[in-house]
């Protein structure tokens, strides 16, 4: 394994939460480094998602603690999430088709003039800011999101995700339903997240966007993890195999 130090960004510590006495996630430990991409993998209903909606705020853990930067919080809803600096990007998305990429990174964050009117000349230049350092390319300011490709849609909700500044990212299949194009378009929106410090859980079904995007791999079965490996020693079989069996790779254990 990779050895590394300092201080986490996010430490989810023996995490445990029920449904109808049905333990969706059973004493799980993940952490999440600055610049690192983390991916979380399992079966539907492993509890990936069930843990890290503890962390965005959708639900309240049974048990466990969440550490941001090493310092114990307590997160109760997205509200509080939101504090910590954590963003959640959906599958979804969240974005409202009718408005364009300006009027939907203020969306319920309007800036305001001195008269109290929108300040819509300095949202779109705002916007354009944030897009030059994530997305150079992206040049559609002035029609509804409903006109953009997928991967372009993409690029406003990690963006108004970082302008409000978001340290932590939860991303739910990025590329889900995107064309190799797309989904290169968003790795390289990812690296550049990496690179500014941010700190990312990707949950992810693609094992082989978590060999290309990720620099560890958390897989859960069953509510449990199965275990936290370094992607670059690992195969993508040795994945699979902990994803169906269960069991970590000898070589990475």
């Amino acid at each position: 394994m990779v050895t590394r130090t300092g201080t986490p960004l996010v430490e989810l510590r023996d995490m445990s939460i029920s449904f109808g006495g049905i333990k969706a996630v059973d004493h799980v430990t993940v952490d999440l480094y600055p610049g690192e991409v983390v991916g979380l993998l399992g079966h539907n209903g492993a509890g990936k998602s069930t843990l890290i909606k503890c962390l965005s705020g959708a639900y309240k853990a049974d048990a466990g603690q969440i550490l941001i930067n090493g310092a114990e919080v307590d997160i109760n809803n997205p509200r509080d999430a939101r504090a910590q600096n954590i963003e959640t990007i959906y599958q979804t998305l969240a974005l409202a088709d009718n408005l364009n990429a300006a009027s939907n990174l203020f969306l319920g964050r309007e800036l305001v003039g001195p008269g109290g009117f929108l300040d819509d000349s300095k949202m779109e230049a705002e916007t354009r800011k944030i897009m030059a350092r994530l997305n150079p390319n992206f040049r559609k300011f002035n029609v509804p999101v409903s006109a953009l490709s997928g991967g372009q849609r993409q690029s406003v909700a990690i963006a108004r995700a970082v302008y409000f500044n978001a340290k932590i990212l939860i991303m739910d299949e990025p590329t889900a339903a995107l064309g190799p194009q797309e989904t290169q378009m968003v790795a390289e929106l990812i690296q550049e997240l990496k690179a500014q410090g941010l700190g990312i859980f990707l949950i992810e079904h693609d094992i082989h966007n978590v060999m290309k995007l990720c620099d560890r791999a958390s897989v859960m079965k069953n509510g449990q993890l199965v275990g936290t490996v370094d992607v670059n020693q690992v195969t993508d079989e040795d994945i699979l195999s902990m994803i169906i069996l269960g069991k970590k790779p000898a070589k990475a254990a």
